[in-house]
């Protein structure tokens, strides 16, 4: 009987401990359109900024070349070789210079104990991508749900 409830007793602390070490969503979440200088872009190019831009709280993005948008989030409780996060983009069909369209854009990144703070962000580059209509932006880790936006690009 004592090595039943022993067993017990350990499967109670690890669950404890993994409901611990789950990744979440700490404080809020900055969505908009991250400022930068108005320069005009040609197709292809980028701008180099880093991820601390000020963000514009604003849901309606200008569909411009240039223009990047999405979120800034913390989260906390991150290892090293953890489940990576799945950054979803859902969009209103993006048709592609080879005539494929893409209603998402699926990236996997691996977590970043250390980092401070987690974006998830689309920059406009190419004409193609230029298209009105609701945007989505979803972060996974796994199958849980951590963050949504949606914008709507005009």
């Amino acid at each position: 009987m004592r090595v039943k409830s022993s067993l017990c007793l350990l499967a109670v602390v690890l669950v404890a401990d993994l409901a611990r070490a789950e990744v979440r969503l700490e404080g809020e979440v900055e969505y908009g359109l991250f400022e930068s200088p108005q320069v005009e872009l040609e197709a292809g190019q980028r701008m180099l900024r880093t991820g601390q831009q000020p963000i514009q709280r604003t849901l309606a993005i200008p569909a411009r070349l240039g223009n990047k948008f999405g979120l800034r989030y913390r989260l906390v409780g991150k290892r090293e070789g953890d489940t990576p996060l799945t950054l979803l983009y859902l969009t209103p069909g993006v048709v592609t210079t080879d005539g494929v369209r893409h209603d998402k854009f699926e990236v996997v990144q691996a977590l970043v104990p250390d980092a401070a703070q987690d974006v998830m962000a689309f920059e406009f580059t190419e004409p193609e991508e230029l298209v009105p209509g609701q945007w989505r932006f979803l972060v996974f880790q796994g199958d849980r749900k951590l963050a949504e936006q949606a914008f709507e690009v005009r």
